[in-house]
């Protein structure tokens, strides 16, 4: 459910569908050139409407082969998708350097759709400092690596600091803990005027996006694979209590306004026309409600996912084409740890993006350990255009937090949860138990597709 959020830098990665079967993959690989020279194509190209982020790419691009004379960059613009893949693939139109969300390399390799990196990463010793939780994304059961991050997200609490200094909390001390977060919106919405204290969404997937961010959050779980298997796993007391939480927001405190039946933009509108206290988001959030809403950099903070035993995240990443020839992925390999895969590159981008007017120093969670992290830090800390300080709880907490990945068949999943949010804050006598064991049953139907 993540929406398009990019590092101002890097504005510029697309998404990748899922595949058809292992067999497309098949066939002769590519000799390599007499004279060691190589091509790969690369997607992730902006389009020239993007323009800045069009030619900085580009101009990349350009610096990179400037440096290696023997590999050429075929960038290709295009966003894919699962309408997209399957033919691409089956077509052999597949780029050698292929973006994916954190949400496929699973399938990928399950399926054989993308070409075993492993022995090629020992010459590249930045791969070495990725953290390891990032990089069991791109592992495969047998421990084989198949593709590099580039970044990740995660979900936390975006509040309106103003809002509390009026209400009597602590701009700096965010709540916590879902109990906190009630008491906090009474005090909000006790400031009447249409102060709404938690906004929450329902419709169009955001309900069922935003009740798997809150259910793991409490510890719980959409879905578990179970001897190969997934299966519906929030019909028990994890997901009643995050139903029986909204549901007694909004009918025993009226913390939560009467308009219900929001949608993404409904809840950064509010928050821009300063009336809305909290709700979960992630950090992109903020200057979409600057920029298209009217809001001020100084009034919002983000702090964890109250809860904090887990939170909803994703990530992007690049892995290879399963034809790709070993001098095409050590050229790929080279592109990547040159500049998405890169702490070093990070100075020069952030600079960059400062320069253009996009916001640097955004807060997310880092995809470095040691030396790397470190030279991340420095760099948004450098050019950061944005008030970090506000964002301090949320990177204080973050390293603390498991990050988990959306389900399978995440959206046709969040359509069915829709409902029960929708259920339990617009109808005060709504069944929570019925609600829940009807959606398990919709959601079972729905994950045993999944193969």
């Amino acid at each position: 459910m993540k929406r398009i959020r990019l590092r101002a830098p890097v504005a510029l990665l697309l998404a990748i569908g899922l595949g058809v079967s292992a067999a497309a993959c098949s066939g002769d690989e590519e000799k390599p050139a007499a004279d060691g020279k190589v091509t790969i194509t690369v997607n992730g190209l902006p389009p020239a409407t993007e323009a800045a982020n069009h030619r900085r790419f580009l101009d990349n691009v350009a610096e990179f082969q400037r440096q290696n004379p023997d590999i050429t960059i075929d960038a290709r613009e295009g966003k894919m998708d699962p309408q997209t893949f399957a033919a691409k693939l089956a077509g052999g139109q597949l780029e050698d350097v292929f973006y994916v969300y954190f949400t496929d390399p699973a399938n990928l390799i399950a399926k054989r759709q993308a070409a075993d990196i492993s022995k090629y990463l020992a010459d590249f010793p930045v791969t070495k400092q990725v953290k390891p939780e990032v990089m069991r994304v791109f592992t495969g059961p047998d421990g084989k690596v198949y593709g590099l991050p580039y970044k990740n997200y995660s979900m936390g609490l975006l509040y309106n600091r103003t809002l509390f200094a009026r209400a009597g909390l602590d701009p700096d001390n965010p709540p916590k803990t879902w109990d906190e977060v009630r008491t906090a919106a009474k005090k909000i919405a006790a400031l009447g005027d249409g102060h709404i204290g938690y906004g929450e969404y329902s419709k169009n997937n955001t309900g069922g996006w935003h009740f798997t961010a809150e259910l793991y959050s409490v510890g719980g779980d959409v879905a578990v694979n179970e001897g190969g298997r997934w299966k519906a796993a929030f019909n028990n007391d994890k997901g009643r209590q995050v139903l029986q939480q909204l549901r007694e927001m909004r009918w025993t405190d009226n913390s939560m306004g009467s308009r219900q039946l929001l949608e993404w933009a409904d809840l950064l509108q509010l928050m821009g026309s300063g009336k809305l206290g909290m709700y979960v988001a992630t950090a992109d959030n903020i200057p979409t409600i600057v920029n298209q809403y009217k809001g001020r950099f100084a009034d919002y903070g983000l702090g964890p996912i109250p809860g904090g035993q887990g939170t909803l995240g994703g990530g992007e990443g690049y892995m290879f084409n399963a034809k790709a020839t070993p001098e095409k992925i050590r050229a790929g390999l080279k592109w990547l740890t040159f500049w998405f895969t890169s702490p070093d590159r990070i100075a020069a981008e952030n600079k960059w993006a400062a320069e253009s007017k996009n916001v640097v120093g955004l807060p997310e969670p880092a995809i470095y350990t040691g030396e790397a992290a470190q030279k991340q830090a420095a760099a948004d800390k450098q050019y950061a255009n944005v008030p970090q300080q506000n964002y301090a709880p949320f990177v204080a907490a973050a390293p603390n937090i498991p990050i988990k990945l959306e389900p399978p068949n995440a959206q046709q999943i969040y359509a069915v949860l829709d409902v029960a949010m929708q259920k339990v804050l617009t109808d005060r006598n709504a069944d929570v138990g019925r609600l829940l064991a009807d959606a398990e049953t919709q959601v079972n139907q729905i994950l045993s597709t999944v193969k």
